[in-house]
């Protein structure tokens, strides 16, 4: 199996999952680097010699039209184009679980600075907004009053591109348990491992520097985790799921399709290398 693993830079998961395939001679590990290839429409490239391609490029823009590219041409990639498109957009992924009836928080989408507005007012304060399109917790908002709320959504409105300024993402504010958030890793149907994240701040993020332990998954949790990743995904995928606990429950708040698992590799027992690897061969099978 010639297996292309398409990366920005070597991260600790691009490090470990390039060393899970090295080691087994059934792999011909191609190494992509995302600001070195070309995609040429009409002559072939080396990226499609490759059996499978997961997709692992920090670059949702990129990650996006290589799998589309690769399926144009009958190539096998994982995540595949769909599930990429509807976990790179919050409300693309809202939409879905919300049809699923995946418990989630309120959620709602304007497309005028007013209405925004309006919409914030009534709900009450505080109120969190969030760019439709973004990682990492980068340019997330908790609006605590009307002041605040009208300056952002003036630089928004101003300074924003077409995904910022045009498109305001709105959700209710979950006062978390403990600070923390949960997030569970599914690989194909299979919840493999699962975490709490704990801050002192508001966004529990590890790319903020929050703290991490393991999280036992029970036969609910797993369900609902399963039944989210199904929402957005038709195909087996690798996906990291992101849950709230809440006084009705948990409530799925995101799913990333480019899922990072460095603090799960750090929280739990689980070789998650070893099983992506192991997804991928029978993917491409």
């Amino acid at each position: 199996m010639k297996l292309g693993i398409f990366y920005s830079h070597p991260r600790m998961e691009e490090k470990a999952l390039f060393a899970e395939a090295e080691k087994d001679p059934s792999i011909e590990l191609v190494k992509i680097r995302d600001n070195e290839i070309e995609l040429d429409l009409h002559e072939n490239s080396t990226v499609l010699g490759c059996d499978l391609v997961l997709l692992r490029s920090v670059s949702h823009t990129k990650n996006f039209y290589l799998a589309k590219f690769l399926e144009g041409r009958g190539k096998k990639v994982l995540n595949n184009f769909e599930t990429i498109q509807i976990c790179g957009d919050k409300f693309l992924t809202s939409i879905e679980l919300a049809k699923n009836k995946i418990s989630t928080p309120r959620t709602k989408v304007c497309f005028d600075e007013d209405s925004a507005l309006a919409t914030i007012e009534k709900w009450g304060y505080p109120i969190v907004m969030k760019p439709v399109v973004g990682s990492w917790g980068r340019l997330l908002s908790k609006i605590n009053d009307r002041d605040a709320a009208e300056t952002i959504l003036e630089h928004k409105k101003i300074l924003g591109g077409i995904n910022h300024s045009q498109i305001f993402y709105i959700q209710e504010f979950i006062e978390k348990k403990d600070s923390s958030d949960l997030r569970a890793i599914v690989i194909g149907d299979e919840v493999i491992a699962a975490m709490r994240r704990k801050s002192r701040h508001w966004i529990t993020n590890t790319a903020r520097g929050a703290n991490v332990e393991n999280f036992k998954i029970t036969k609910p949790f797993a369900k609902l985790v399963q039944q989210a990743a199904r929402a957005v995904s038709a195909e087996p995928a690798l996906l990291g799921v992101d849950l709230v606990e809440t006084r009705e429950g948990l409530k799925v708040v995101e799913i990333n399709s480019g899922v990072e698992f460095h603090g799960l590799l750090e929280a739990s027992a689980v070789d998650i290398p070893k099983k992506v690897i192991e997804f991928c061969k029978k993917v491409a099978a």
